[in-house]
């Protein structure tokens, strides 16, 4: 991004990347969509979802810049932004690492912000792990009516790797693939992993499609956003799975 002008006014399209401007410099958003849902109370205008923001509604706003992610948000949405004369910064987000990069890019180079606290507590918080032992195989659903999972090259599975979770799809050719529930139940999976986000997976809803697995019930937040979440990430998930296979 250009340093030609200051940054003041900053929609985010992006829940994670919401959340990280909101730790870092509160009075910069003035829009996100209404999928952000932290930090809670967060009083700005909002733009409509991920899928379908009011590109209208976000340009009356007059942001300087508009933040995005090309899994999340439409590249057709992202185009007439960028015809009404809005930059938009896009983040591509497929690994720990990458986050970090990008969340350091988003603040930076884009918001003009010095780096946060938090991102390096976070950065901090993943060195040496400690990770499930033995690790574990398991399939992680993300979807139901029809059944999707992760696949390859996905931000949640990294982390679940990083904590000894081993995606049983990681090698298909699809980053989430839609798989039968009688394949996903034969794979030889020793967990299940179940967020609550994007699919809100839960005790009664999830589990009793596994009978012969045990299933860990994860945050979704920690499991799949790039933010100040991060921080509390390796402890909240590691908790989780790890009482999920005694």
């Amino acid at each position: 991004m250009s340093s030609r002008r200051t940054v003041r006014r900053v929609v985010s399209l992006v829940p994670s990347l919401t959340e990280a401007v909101a730790a870092t410099a509160p009075g910069l958003l003035v829009g996100a969509t209404r999928w952000c849902a932290h930090p809670p109370g967060l009083d700005v205008v909002r733009v409509g979802g991920t899928k379908n923001p009011d590109v209208a509604r976000i340009a009356a706003l007059a942001p300087d810049l508009v933040l995005a992610n090309e899994e999340e948000n439409r590249a057709p949405d992202l185009a007439a932004l960028r015809a009404a004369g809005i930059e938009v910064l896009v983040t591509e987000v497929r690994s720990l690492e990458q986050g970090f990069a990008e969340l350091a890019r988003v603040l930076a180079d884009g918001c003009g912000l010095a780096p946060p606290g938090w991102l390096a507590d976070a950065r901090e918080a993943w060195r040496d792990v400690p990770a499930v032992r033995p690790a574990v195989r398991a399939v992680v659903p993300v979807w139901r009516r029809p059944w999707m999972v992760l696949g390859r090259d996905t931000f949640a599975g990294d982390l679940l790797a990083r904590l000894g979770v081993l995606n049983v799809y990681e090698g298909h050719a699809e980053r989430y693939p839609r798989v039968p529930l009688g394949e996903l139940t034969a794979c030889g999976a020793d967990l299940v992993v179940l967020p609550d986000e994007p699919y809100r997976f839960g005790r009664d809803d999830g589990p009793e499609a596994f009978p012969a697995l045990p299933a860990a019930l994860v945050d979704g937040r920690h499991l799949t956003w790039y933010g100040p979440s991060l921080t509390a990430a390796p402890r909240v998930l590691g908790e989780a799975l790890r009482a999920a296979v005694r």
